[in-house]
């Protein structure tokens, strides 16, 4: 007679097919499941268990033959079954030999672990080998164990997971959930959390805008409500971006309130409630402007149209009561901006709204066009940004003091002089600074090129070394192109070429000249309708200054201007491409663009941030900087793809989203899934050592959140690649491996097609007499 079996209380035994590559929440939601099995009597349920550790160098001799302990006649997928903090401390022992909770390629373990199958109650075994499937097998085990779980049967299939399929899968059901945020009572307690804060104080604070009481005594509610919290609130002035004013918070740093909805409270009665939204991810944990929009196209391409959505109602609310699109929603980030994306943005998310009520998308969309139209003016092409005498506009925000959201000792080689020359250390000299008891102008202006350079977003490079906030950037102006072809296009399509603002504030002169800017007298948004006729004549006139300033025919590139020297900055950025992503270029410039320039930059990870040759040799002294090569980013490479494919080069296009996602993917394989925010793409490492390092690598087991821009970049380069490409980055073939043996294979057709051709044959036989 068979000996009872004792199992914990509430397992329940499964003999059917189950849902494998799922999100962990399904697969590891419930109790706990065994399959049932044919052999009791050895079960572990018992407290028995037969796994042997696996045997390597000199005692190799003692493994079993493989065929002696594998499983005979398996008729189905095979499955584990696994006591799961057991095996997280044997993996961990055996296998992690840096001590970095992660299992990757640089690690010296044996890379082999015996598990114990399902159908033998974990008698029988079944060697897990090679670096990827015992990574993935850490990532579930922790998985598990965040659903309370002791012990789990376990797919191979989850170990084996095609390797783009499961970060893409990762992507979507995990990691955008991850990184969701919302500043209400529920969510103040993650997102008040700001490791960039270095005052030493950490009460949560959060401001709010004036002309929101409703807002305002909502939090103090939250406040009064949670006394844990130790919530501060406090009430921002009408005038909310001044030097003085941003620079007097730097000292009790908070968050910004951002858009909420009102919503039933459940009790009779109405409360808010935060809109949703996305962020950078590791010490980022706040809305950010340029990481946004490449984050919506990713959400865009997983389906989720109102994340995205709630994202531009976020920046509409920041236009209209922080002035501008902030950099991020910090009260230290208050005076600067960044590239600004908006109109795209907006466009890309009305094109996927549910077209079940037409007129509320259509005014969605409005409220937005209206936000950027205020922007342009009042940011954008305002004085400092705008230079009159060339039209150019310019990151050049206001500002004064040292930029706190950075590292402490970030700026000390840039102190250490001046603090010399005071016979004072560099802390106390920043401090006298910061207070304005020390008055140094030359280091007035290189922080005024600073924060431009953080304006910019490629904070840094040696491109804006001491000169960014003098410079019309291709990007910027790539960008502003686009925000006006944009605008005019939706007058013209969507509002019968006739929109009427709402909010008052000072237009712009146009056309550009010193003289229109000198006149004092600004035209009022709401004394007459925009039409769509002013703001393709803008992109014209724009288009116009690009070429004239920026085009470099004998180089054919796109280059800086410098507004002070009067020149072109010859240094080869990537942004360069950006004229194909905005459509400013002519056909002409779009081929010397890809036929002379962008094998400047295509490396075997994808797109380089700028040439070698322009960055310069690095030293002690002359360090690399994060914005500059070997290292690219995904808005470069997905700038790159959506430009090329816009003119026509979808081979080229397609080649560069290649390149990089395999670097991704090896990453992800290599490394216990790793999703960093950049990557060294001529080494194709994502362990960076410029300046901050790299974000989104310090995970323990399983990544959380991967990071925000990189998991988008993922998501829509996938959408790049042809089948046969997909399948070649999950086999980790490497880009000269596959283009070599693509191209061998394109001429070998064409070769046949020529051979077979029906009138190619009949020329050669045909004999012509005289």
């Amino acid at each position: 007679m068979a000996p009872a079996v004792n199992h914990p209380a509430g397992v329940t035994f499964i003999d059917e097919q189950r849902p494998v590559n799922v999100d962990a929440a399904i697969y590891y939601g419930g109790g706990e499941t065994f399959q049932r099995s044919r052999t009791y009597s050895a079960s572990h349920i018992h407290g028995y268990n037969p796994k042997r550790a696996p045997t390597f160098e000199k005692d190799q001799h003692l493994r079993a033959r493989r065929l002696s302990h594998d499983e005979k006649n398996v008729t189905g997928p095979r499955r584990f079954l696994i006591d799961v903090e057991e095996t997280i401390r044997v993996i961990l022992e055996q296998e992690d030999t840096d001590g970095d909770f992660q299992i990757s390629v640089t690690d010296a373990g044996p890379k082999i672990m015996a598990l114990g199958t399902a159908t033998s109650n974990g008698f029988k075994t079944f060697d897990i080998r090679g670096n990827y499937m015992l990574s993935n097998l850490l990532q579930e085990l922790a998985l598990a164990r965040d659903h309370n779980r002791k012990r789990i049967v376990l797919d191979e299939a989850r170990l084996t997971e095609n390797p783009v399929d499961r970060l893409s899968r990762m992507i979507r059901d995990s990691f955008w959930h991850s990184l969701t945020r919302r500043i209400d009572g529920d969510g103040l307690e993650i997102i008040t959390a700001d490791p960039k804060n270095r005052t030493g104080r950490v009460q949560p604070r959060i401001y709010v805008p004036h002309g929101e009481p409703a807002m305002a005594e909502y939090y103090r509610k939250v406040a009064r409500d949670k006394p844990h919290m130790n919530l501060d609130v406090q009430v921002l002035p009408e005038k909310n971006d001044s030097p003085e004013f941003v620079k007097s918070l730097n000292s009790k740093p908070g968050l910004l309130a951002l858009a909420m909805n009102e919503v039933d409270d459940g009790k009779g009665g109405k409360t808010l409630k935060g809109i949703p939204f996305v962020v950078p991810g590791a010490r980022f944990n706040e809305l950010y402007n340029w990481d946004s929009y490449f984050i919506s196209l990713g959400l865009l391409v997983d389906g989720q149209v109102n994340m995205a959505k709630g994202m531009v109602d976020h920046f509409i609310f920041e236009i209209k009561h922080y002035g501008k699109i902030l950099n991020g929603s910090r009260s230290y980030y208050l005076c600067r901006s960044q590239p600004p994306f908006l109109t795209d943005m907006a466009l890309q998310i009305y094109n996927q709204l549910d077209r079940s009520d037409v007129e509320a998308n259509r005014q969605w969309l409005k409220r937005a066009i209206q936000a950027a139209i205020k922007e342009y003016h009042t940011i954008w092409v305002a004085e400092p940004r705008m230079d009159p005498k060339t039209g150019l506009s310019r990151f050049r925000p206001d500002g004064l003091g040292i930029p706190p959201e950075t590292e402490a000792t970030h700026f000390t080689h840039v102190l250490e002089p001046f603090a010399a020359k005071h016979g004072i250390s560099v802390h106390e000299f920043g401090e006298r600074y910061n207070n304005g008891t020390l008055k140094e102008p030359k280091l007035d202006e290189y922080f005024l090129h600073d924060r431009a350079v953080r304006e910019s977003g490629h904070d840094t490079t040696y491109r804006f070394e001491k000169r960014c906030a003098n410079l019309g950037t291709i990007d910027l102006q790539a960008l502003l192109y686009k925000y006006e072809v944009d605008i005019g296009t939706a007058i013209r399509e969507l509002f019968d070429n006739e929109l009427y603002l709402e909010e008052d504030f000072p237009l712009s002169p146009f056309p550009v000249t010193p003289q229109n800017y000198a006149n004092p007298y600004r035209e009022r948004s709401t004394s007459r309708a925009q039409t769509s006729e002013e703001w393709f004549a803008r992109a014209e006139w724009r288009q116009g200054m690009i070429n004239k300033y920026l085009w470099n025919e004998s180089k054919g590139l796109y280059f800086d201007y410098d507004t002070a020297t009067e020149k072109q900055s010859l240094y080869e950025s990537a942004t360069a491409l950006w004229a194909l992503w905005a459509g400013c270029a002519s056909e002409e410039q779009a081929w010397k663009l890809v036929s002379q320039a962008l094998k400047k930059f295509e490396v075997l990870g994808g797109v380089v941030s700028g040439t070698e040759e322009s960055r310069g040799k690095i030293s002690l002294d002359r360090p690399n900087r994060q914005w500059d090569y070997p290292y690219a980013w995904p808005p470069h490479q997905i700038m790159a793809w959506v430009g090329l494919e816009r003119y026509g080069y979808l081979d080229e296009a397609q080649r560069l989203a290649y390149r990089f996602l395999y670097m991704m993917t090896t990453a992800f394989v290599d490394f216990n899934g790793v999703v960093p925010e950049k990557f060294d793409a001529v080494k194709l490492s994502h362990l960076v050592d410029a300046e901050y390092g790299n974000q989104g690598i310090d995970f323990k087991m399983v990544p959380r959140e991967g990071f925000g821009w990189m998991n988008a970049a993922y998501q829509v380069g996938l959408s790049f690649l042809t089948v046969h490409m997909r399948r070649a980055v999950a086999a980790c073939t490497s880009p000269e491996v596959f283009f070599k043996s693509a191209g061998a294979a394109a001429a070998q057709a064409q070769a046949n097609v020529a051979a077979a051709d029906p009138l190619d044959l009949a020329m050669e036989n045909l004999n012509i007499s005289s």
